[in-house]
């Protein structure tokens, strides 16, 4: 069993007065912090007295937590880790990010370790405090700046000394430095790669105000950072929009029951798993920083059993789907589909929730990529198999259902083959009885985030629901309009997934003005990713529609709406920039304000309003949401533009002492 201790070595600068100018100390502090950390350290606590047969001499460590020093709670293996947060693979079809609460994933010791060494000896090297990678020669450097050591020679202070003399002088600088620091000047960086010295220069040159940062630099870094998680949203985003694409040409009907059992199932079920799941954010992240790599397998038992507990009310709703959405849907016909739908469903939710609990299993353990070799293979598959069935083997409708099973129960095998033979074993304990134990804390962490997940679908899902009063051809364009909105976000949420890392750690590091070049890039990001979707939708508005559905009043119809569609890209997409960098300098609490009040006291109130009350009807139901987004941009635009990213960082600084 590894040794709490190793990861204390690995990032001495954690235990020092230093620890907020680390750039791998990220300050991602989500609601209630606080009290999510106590009830994670207690939990682990607990594992590990079980594990150790410790119950007997640590009898009332939960009761007595707050008492332990510093170094009681290191050989304890306790560390205050972060808390709950969003993942960038969002639940498949999941609308928006409403609030500002999605965090930057948790990154393990050993990675935020090297990944901060790396991006301190680069911009070490940025600011011309170490030497290059790829030192030139000497010989080229001189014809490089022969012009200007032509002057330094022709200077009258030069050309008074003997020309041996000033050659003499040369070599013995050259010589004393090389012998003083112990570096070879042909190296890499000129020797000075080594993670001490790297961490040593890092310290003083924060400290003396000398590390700065360009736009040019945070743009290739927030380009290379985010490319990857808009490969994984999109491929995950497809696994629901291949069934909307498939089913959409066999009629209107059968694309309002598919939107209808789909949005249903997110809501009293997928949601569920997500939100719930977020605990494991935690918990797996500090069972992983606490030395006992094994509990990270224990959590991941006890999320799996009782993701499998919920699925038994949850296989009640969606069994009894066609009487409860007849008494919500006028259009009979869509509500039986959309109940056929969600009973086919329920042979795939237990394996979505396990795969939903293995994603943060590897990711605890800083396997990001996993996920992305998993749909890489999975999303294919899919769409492979909804042709097969809907339309080659001439299945219809039912199909469709089907294909998202075997889909969902090849996803977590497709996971455990990742962890099988490419890693993750090291943290699997076997499966074992402690996992039917101590889930008070789990369910405790749990429950947040379960209203938070709730709480943002619910405000798309009462428009999508408020469409299907007017008619299978308003639930067709509705659907349409809404997958579109869910492609198009797939390009600004990752960047802000991204941004919000990025500004956090710069934060975290005290560098407040970096931060803020980071922020003003973020928002040209967004600016030009919005335009960028504004303008795709507006020129195709009449040919898009036509990739979802062979209806020509529903296509007709979604292209009339498709203006204020488009213009809701523009604030959404900066609305999530503006949530990421509320989230990297720990002020997301205000976006959650500003999401509630916009969207439920704004979008919803405004939409049926206008829906109903003015006989807009599509119209109107899209006019709350692009209000209230255009509320959301422009606020927190105002917020971030007048609080102190000083006092921020100051502020991460006392938060990363006390962690």
């Amino acid at each position: 069993m590894s040794s709490p201790a190793r990861s204390v070595q690995r990032s001495p600068r954690r235990g020092s007065d230093q620890t907020s100018r680390s750039l791998g100390t990220s300050y991602r502090t989500p609601f209630n912090h606080d009290s999510i950390a106590t009830i994670a350290e207690e939990a682990i606590a607990k594992d590990i007295a079980a594990v150790e047969g410790e119950d007997e001499t640590n009898g009332d460590i939960d009761g007595n937590l707050e008492q332990l020093d510093t170094q009681e709670r290191v050989h304890l293996g306790i560390h205050a880790m972060t808390g709950s947060h969003r993942r960038p693979s969002v639940l498949a079809g999941a609308p928006h990010s409403l609030f500002g609460t999605g965090q930057a994933p948790f990154i393990p010791v050993d990675q935020e370790w090297e990944d901060a060494i790396r991006d301190e000896r680069s911009l070490l090297r940025d600011n011309n405090l170490i030497p290059p990678k790829h030192p030139r020669h000497r010989d080229s450097r001189a014809s490089v700046s022969s012009n200007r050591g032509l002057i330094e020679r022709l200077s009258i202070a030069n050309l008074r000394r003997k020309p041996s003399t000033v050659a003499d002088e040369e070599a013995v600088a050259d010589d004393e430095t090389t012998a003083l620091l112990g570096r070879d000047p042909s190296a890499p960086y000129g020797g000075e790669d080594d993670p001490e010295n790297i961490d040593k220069k890092w310290e003083e040159a924060v400290l003396e105000g000398k590390i700065q940062t360009t736009w040019q630099r945070e743009t290739k870094t927030l380009a290379r950072t985010s490319a990857p998680l808009i490969l994984t949203f999109l491929l995950q985003n497809s696994l629901t929009m291949t069934s909307i694409f498939t089913v959409g040409h066999i009629g209107k009907i059968e694309l309002g029951a598919v939107s209808l059992g789909s949005m249903t199932a997110n809501i009293t079920g997928y949601a569920a798993f997500h939100g719930l799941a977020t605990s494991l954010d935690t918990l797996c992240a500090q069972a992983s920083g606490s030395g006992r790599k094994q509990l990270v397998g224990l959590q991941l038992q006890r999320m799996v059993f009782f993701l499998w507990t919920m699925c038994i009310p949850i296989t009640l709703v969606w069994l009894s789907g066609t009487q409860i959405l007849q008494l919500i849907v006028p259009e009979k016909e869509i509500a039986v589909l959309a109940g056929q739908y969600l009973k086919v469903l329920v042979l795939g939710a237990p394996a979505y929730a396990a795969f939903e609990s293995a994603k943060r299993y590897v990711q605890a353990q800083g396997h990001f990529a996993a996920t992305m070799y998993v749909l890489l293979i999975a999303a294919p598959i899919n769409i492979f198999l909804h042709w097969l069935f809907v339309w080659q083997l001439k299945w219809g409708f039912i199909g469709c259902p089907i294909a998202v099973v075997i889909t969902e129960n090849l996803m977590p095998l497709l996971l455990f083959l990742y962890v099988r033979f490419v890693g993750g074993m090291e943290c699997w304990p076997g499966f074992t009885k402690k996992a039917f134990a101590n889930w008070g804390p789990m369910i405790r962490l749990a429950i947040p985030g379960l209203v938070m997940v709730m709480a943002e679908f619910l405000a798309f899902e009462i428009l999508t629901l408020a469409s299907a009063r007017f008619g299978a051809t308003y639930l067709g364009a509705q659907t349409v309009l809404q997958s579109l909105s869910v492609i198009t976000f797939s390009l600004p949420f990752p960047i802000s997934i991204a941004a919000s890392t990025r500004v956090a750690n710069l934060i975290g590091a005290t560098l407040p003005d970096a931060a803020k070049v980071t922020g003003r890039v973020t928002i040209v990001f967004g600016t030009v990713v919005g335009i960028f979707n504004v303008i795709l939708l507006s020129s195709l508005r009449y040919k898009v529609p036509q990739l979802f559905t062979s209806e020509q009043d529903v296509i007709e119809l979604a292209a009339k709406v498709m203006p204020i569609n488009a213009a809701f890209q523009l604030f959404d997409a900066l609305a999530a920039q503006m949530n990421g960098l509320l989230r990297g300098v720990g002020r997301q609490e205000v976006g959650g304000y500003i999401g509630l009040f916009a969207y439920y006291v704004v979008a919803v109130p405004v939409s049926f309003a206008t829906a109903f009350g003015l006989g807009w009807e599509l119209y109107g139901l899209w006019t709350g949401p692009a209000i209230a987004l255009a509320i959301v941009a422009i606020s927190e635009a105002i917020y971030l533009y007048k609080i102190s990213w000083s006092k921020a960082a100051e502020e991460a600084a006392k938060r990363n002492a006390l962690e």
